[in-house]
């Protein structure tokens, strides 16, 4: 399941050509349910059954849930918040300019 996941991250990233715009190494992967996009060996953006999730400092991660354009990032209907993650549920993925946006804010941050 999770592999299904893996081949539209890899679309996003190549489709926001964000490795022109950053000096680092990043690496997409699959896990459990979903895949990952890791950027200096940590994990900062998932796409899973249950969004595009990205890992934003705490106060931008809160204003986008607060503000109702995102929620917080569960795994499972009753596991606990991962911290800091924006989670967008239902994502539109060909709005590459939108999601560009939140990737270089997460590599720039991470």
């Amino acid at each position: 399941m999770a592999i299904k996941y893996l081949e539209p991250l890899n679309k996003l990233i190549d489709e926001t050509n964000i490795k022109a715009e950053i000096d680092s190494i990043i690496e997409t992967k699959h896990f459990f349910s979903g895949a990952a996009l890791y950027h200096n060996q940590k994990l900062c953006v998932s796409l899973s059954p249950v969004g595009l999730a990205f890992k934003l400092p705490d106060d931008e991660a809160e204003i986008l849930i607060g503000s109702g354009k995102a929620q917080a990032l569960r795994y499972f209907p009753k596991g606990h918040i991962k911290k800091g993650y924006a989670l967008f549920v239902d994502p539109d993925l060909s709005q590459t300019v939108l999601w560009k946006t939140y990737l270089l804010k997460v590599l720039k941050h991470n």
